[in-house]
């Protein structure tokens, strides 16, 4: 091998350097997996035990990327999965791989991992060659046992190691292994993490206890924007040892020893806003037009798109806010003493999270320390981030440990929301209608992401206390805007708007949800113009991306897809009236290809929605853990659908009032479909990555399949029974 000898793999002298190259989609700038170390000692670990600890930058969201990367890891080292472990991350003594979002766990996280188990192979196999001075080539590896060929030498390499660490670095051409050789990528190996979730043992961030810790509440204000009149401390004087802190103009929050009594310091707490309010939009579509473009970007713009027939077909859809919803209210601990702080967050982004609090607390960065814990979930850029926010000026107040728990209005009326956008298209067929000839897009959209990584104006508390937020960066409106078929006059245009009425920012898709639920239900009202079936219609459209063919016919086989024209089924005065809708997506136009299914039943009476089956088609290249895969598809499944049908913020005047489950219903057990799915595993193809993808095409689906049912297109989220009536009878 070239690199590293046994002297100086013991000094810690290594010589082995690599610099990643990542190919990321524009929204995936900032969501990068490569580290600035090289060092495959930042990287992994093995202990006089043989246990592999993987250092990963990237946190477990309940996703099953921690087993995913074991899998990886315990391939490339030839060592028993059962003998790698893989901790939470935390900002001292982790690599730094960016933010967990935007499905590059695995597409691009677990890139330097794979490169430094790899080396590390090489490194242990040097080390071994010497120990028995024989030729690397003698020597295999089995179960982290390297033996010589031939005779009976052997070591583990725990025996090899000594008690040193890995030391070296990882060479340009250091090759990970052939994905011929895998055995244990592409198994459907159990997840690590949720037997202990099974059997009540799994310790959540909700469930963290620190000594000394005290309980914190925040009190929210009264309407966006209102600043503190007066409190009256007085009133909440037979609470024995609770405190009021108070930051800024708006940021207002108690602490006392129990956290039953911070719950009743907040509800007992009297105080006084001043000011605040929202502009109320009866016309979402109007409200979100009406917001200012920043800027305007020409996404796409082939041929003569412009000169459209006087009779192009046209439409215009409309996406709401939408909320997290996470099941477990947001919560945070914060240890804030003079000159440092620790805090324990289930934040997506600890390293960007710690240069955030560091500015609020005024700190510098190196003195604080965010650990990551797993919560009850998010899809995004949810309150955990805000909550950490909260511990941390409570504590910094108090000088002692503070947790922090949202109360469930808190969670529905402060988390960031997903972003409301509209989305207007315009085409017309060719003289043959078999095909699109021209087709125009219009997007308004406001940036996806506000997360704190703009700095500590982007948190809540900062915001309260009156940081300035930085500026936007526009993520995530343009995802999906433009479509993968083949159109001679196409244009594509998008307006970046200014913040929003309702803080906003990333939910699982991004734009790419909102942009897929527009172009694909679009698609199938061409095809229906040009009486033809709709996943004929598509194939047409893809005749030069084999991979999306393929995936066409995977959904057609798995579905048992019938050509037909378009809303072929429609019955007209039928009680329960049934149908079904394809929609098809390359994940931001560079990731994983998704199709789906979905057969669905409309009741006439009551205009209720049920979804009886969703078929699901499925190439995000390399799969590591099928079982993995397959709850992650599922998941999607289910919360699209969820979106699709019951879920909308609402909001007056003054806050949002969609505040809890029965103003904001979600999908519950009894609603969940049977869902099929084909997963087309290519070894030889990187890692796409499959966290949202599935959760773009259900929308379409599902509206597609409404039409074929019905002969009605709905063009705005959710489709509730009140406005599925009101189409009926229109």
């Amino acid at each position: 091998m070239s690199g590293a000898t046994r002297g100086a793999f013991i000094a810690g002298a290594g010589s082995l350097i690599v610099a990643f190259s990542i190919s990321c989609s524009p929204r995936k700038v900032f969501e990068q997996g490569a580290s600035d170390t090289h060092d495959v000692d930042a990287f992994l670990a093995v202990d006089r035990y043989g246990t592999v600890t993987v250092k990963f930058g990237k946190v477990e969201l309940g996703t099953g990327i921690a087993t995913a990367i074991a899998q990886i890891v315990a391939d490339e080292l030839d060592v028993p999965f059962e003998h790698v472990r893989v901790p939470n991350a935390q900002t001292i003594g982790f690599p730094d791989q960016g933010s967990t979002v935007g499905s590059a766990s695995l597409s691009s996280g677990s890139i330097p991992v794979r490169q430094a188990a790899a080396a590390a192979r090489l490194v242990l196999l040097d080390v071994a060659a010497t120990r028995f001075a024989v030729s690397v080539d003698r020597l295999q590896i089995n179960n982290g046992i390297v033996t010589v060929t031939g005779n009976a030498q052997s070591a583990t390499y725990a025996d090899l190691l000594a008690g040193q660490a890995l030391r070296g670095t990882i060479a340009p051409d250091t090759k990970a292994k052939s994905p011929d050789l895998y055995r244990v990528v592409g198994k459907g190996i159990a997840r690590i993490d949720v037997p202990a979730k099974v059997y009540g043992s799994f310790i959540y961030l909700q469930n963290l206890r620190v000594a000394g810790m005290l309980h914190g509440r925040v009190i929210r204000p009264s309407a966006v924007g209102a600043s503190i009149g007066d409190v009256d401390t007085s009133s909440i004087a037979h609470l024995s040892d609770t405190r009021v802190v108070r930051r800024g103009d708006a940021f207002l929050g108690v602490v006392a020893p129990t956290e039953w009594g911070a719950i009743q310091a907040m509800r007992a707490l009297k105080v006084t806003w001043r000011g605040g309010g929202i502009p109320q939009a009866k016309d979402l579509a109007a409200a979100v037009r009406a917001v200012p473009a920043v800027s305007t970007t020409k996404l796409t713009a082939v041929g003569d798109a412009e000169s459209l027939s006087a009779n192009a077909l046209r439409a215009t859809y409309v996406w709401p806010y939408q909320t997290h919803g996470s099941i477990g209210p947001s919560c945070a601990v914060a240890d804030v003493r003079k000159g440092s702080a620790t805090v324990w967050s289930a934040s997506q982004g600890i390293f960007v999270l710690r240069a955030a609090l560091a500015q609020l607390l005024q700190f510098p960065d190196e003195t604080v320390e965010v650990r990551y814990v797993e919560a009850a979930g998010c899809y995004g850029h949810n309150g955990a981030d805000d909550a950490a926010a909260d511990a941390a000026l409570l504590s910094q107040a108090v000088g002692k440990p503070v947790r922090v728990q949202w109360m469930r209005e808190q969670e529905h009326g402060w988390d960031p929301k997903g972003p409301a956008m509209v989305m207007t298209h315009a085409a017309t067929l060719d003289d043959n209608k078999a095909r699109v000839a021209s087709w125009t897009t219009e997007v308004w959209s406001p940036s996806h992401t506000a997360r704190p990584d703009g700095g500590a104006g982007n948190l809540l508390a900062g915001e309260l206390i009156g940081v300035k937020p930085a500026s936007l960066r526009f993520v995530g409106g343009s995802s999906n805007a433009k479509v993968d078929y083949i159109i001679p006059n196409y244009r594509v245009t998008i307006y970046n708007l200014q913040r929003g009425v309702l803080r906003s920012s990333s939910m699982r898709g991004l734009g790419a949800t909102q942009n897929t639920f527009s172009t694909e239900s679009f698609m199938d009202e061409l095809a229906h113009a040009a009486g033809a079936d709709p996943l004929a219609f598509r194939r047409a459209h893809l005749v030069d991306d084999p991979r999306a063919l393929e995936l066409l016919a995977a959904i057609e086989k798995l579905s048992i897809w019938k050509a037909k024209p378009s809303a072929s089924n429609v019955a007209s005065q039928a009680p329960q009236m049934h149908g079904r809708g394809l929609a098809f997506v390359h994940f931001d136009n560079s990731a994983a290809y998704v199709s789906a299914v979905a057969d669905v039943t409309v009741t006439r009476a009551s205009g209720v929605v049920s979804v009886r089956k969703i078929a699901i088609a499925h190439d995000c290249g390399l799969v590591v853990n099928p079982d993995g895969l397959r709850n992650q598809i599922e998941g999607n499944a289910i919360q699209a659908m969820s979106r699709s049908l019951k879920e909308q913020v609402t909001y007056n005047t003054q806050a949002v009032t969609s505040i809890d489950w029965q103003t904001y219903p979600i999908a519950r057990f009894s609603d969940v479909p049977q869902i099929d799915i084909a997963l087309v595993n290519r070894i030889h193809e990187p890692i796409a990555g499959a966290g949202e993808a599935a959760t773009t095409v259900i929308a379409p689906a599902i509206n597609n399949a409404i039409f074929d049912a019905t002969g009605v297109r709905l063009r705005e989220i959710p489709f509730t029974p009140d406005r599925v009536k009101a189409a009926l009878t229109a």
